[in-house]
């Protein structure tokens, strides 16, 4: 067993997930959240946006060897189905390839088998109920509020990471340091927000709709999504601006909520009988993008995941991201040895920060793509022709392939090589179909992903 303490903030599905291959490598870790343990209370309803789990968090998962085990709460989704307003629905593969979808995982069951799975480690303590109130940055130390008892505990570790999410308290630590650290910081917010409600399943438990396929109603300047979950039920997510006839600040009684469903989502209204209800018990949420810079300090503190990279969930990378954190990290170890804590975090940061303002930047452009775009005739060209592409030459990958199912590529390629891709794609689509033959539009795409794969 190793001598050096790990001190981790935040029980999340990263922080547990890094608790778990910290104490692999034999270490002793603490894990704080300050929450309670989601395993003995009911989980309040309205904050609970169904993950998209992709090969990247896959890998992360098999770190802890759970992988089967979650997929089996998994239901594959193979495309988007769209709902144009008053038109009839249709179907966008999200790959060409046979067998590549993304998995609806519910947050919660995930979040709980990685806590199943801590505890069965005897190096790991967990400790519920404890707010992290500010860190000594440069010694290591935590102080936590023990939500319940008030109390207040000072914890000391060898290392202090913070998966403490969006509003991270370590990170605050940091920015409370700006002038010596250097430490930049932003936070941007969408002028939308979100509102959960459900589809709840037929009376024989069964699905209302497509069950192997992420939902969307594309209306302008909103949208409703909906994903599966394995009762048979759907959940339903509003994003809305909060300001307009239609925000979130203005629809503010049942008459006017019942309304806009009735004018923009009627065929909506059957499969949820208590929207209404719903649209006011459940409450709205932000969405931002948190980017920072350094992540660590003084060779003793380290920002992952969200704490270090807070995205919008529109490419369902989120928590594929924060898992590859983990995944890099340890092959980060495996390279340059254990103890060099100071030089591992520096490495660490280097690699990851270019790859989550990446991915940050391409989940802002899936908003609007997924918002205005899905239905627009020059996308759902492009779409088809990626589509095919894909079927018949294996070796191309559109861009949100190279994003969701080719983990050995970095988001910042990705994005490069994938915004590249599109213009030339789309292009080609200008004014109708491509004049250019099938095996002519592979040879020029592959010669592009060429110059990515070689750094040009």
């Amino acid at each position: 067993m190793k001598k050096d303490k790990i001190v981790i903030i935040g029980a999340g599905l990263s922080g547990t997930l890094l608790a778990i291959t910290m104490a692999q490598r034999g270490y002793q870790v603490a894990l704080y959240e300050k929450r309670d343990d989601m395993r003995k209370v009911t989980m309040s309803a309205g904050r609970s946006i169904n993950l998209a789990l992709s090969p990247r968090g896959m890998l992360g998962l098999d770190l802890a060897g759970i992988r089967p085990e979650i997929l089996e709460q998994c239901i594959p989704m193979r495309g988007r189905m769209i709902h144009p307003h008053g038109g009839s629905s249709f179907f966008q593969s999200y790959s060409g390839r046979e067998g590549e979808a993304i998995n609806s995982v519910s947050r919660g069951g995930l979040n709980i088998a990685l806590l199943n799975k801590a505890e069965s480690f005897p190096n790991i303590e967990m400790y519920f109920n404890h707010t992290c109130t500010h860190a000594v940055l440069e010694k290591g130390i935590a102080h936590f509020k023990h939500e319940k008892t008030g109390f207040t505990v000072e914890v000391k570790g060898d290392i202090l990471i913070g998966t403490d999410g969006s509003g991270s308290a370590l990170r605050k630590s940091m920015m409370d340091k700006t002038a010596d650290l250097l430490f930049n910081y932003s936070q941007n917010f969408l002028s939308h927000g979100y509102k959960e409600l459900s589809i709840q399943p037929t009376a024989e438990g069964g699905f209302k709709l497509d069950k192997n396929a992420l939902h969307i109603w594309p209306r302008g300047s909103f949208m409703i999504i909906a994903l599966p979950n394995m009762d048979g039920s759907f959940t339903v997510t509003m994003f809305h601006p909060y300001e307009g006839p239609y925000g979130f600040n203005h629809m503010n009684s049942r008459e006017e909520v019942a309304a806009f469903f009735q004018n923009f989502y009627p065929e909506l209204i059957p499969y949820m009988p208590d929207y209404v209800d719903e649209y006011f018990n459940n409450p709205t949420g932000n969405l931002g993008t948190v980017k920072c810079y350094p992540w660590q300090t003084y060779g003793k503190t380290l920002l992952m995941g969200d704490a270090a990279h807070a995205i919008v969930p529109f490419y369902g990378q989120g928590m594929n991201a924060s898992f590859e954190d983990v995944r890099v990290f340890n092959e980060l170890i495996d390279t340059i040895g254990d103890g060099d804590w100071a030089g591992l975090f520096n490495e660490f940061q280097k690699q990851r920060a270019v790859n989550t303002n990446a991915i940050a930047d391409l989940a802002i452009d899936n908003f609007y793509e997924m918002r205005d775009r899905v239905d627009d005739a020059d996308f759902m060209l492009k779409r088809k022709i990626e589509t095919d592409l894909e079927f018949t030459y294996p070796d191309y990958y559109s861009k949100y392939s190279l994003v969701t199912f080719r983990p050995d590529i970095p988001y910042s390629r990705a994005m490069h090589q994938g915004r590249a891709q599109d213009e030339l794609l789309l292009n080609w689509c200008k004014g109708g179909q491509p004049e250019l033959t099938k095996s002519e539009m592979h040879a020029q795409l592959m010669d592009l992903s060429k110059k990515f794969e070689n750094g040009n």
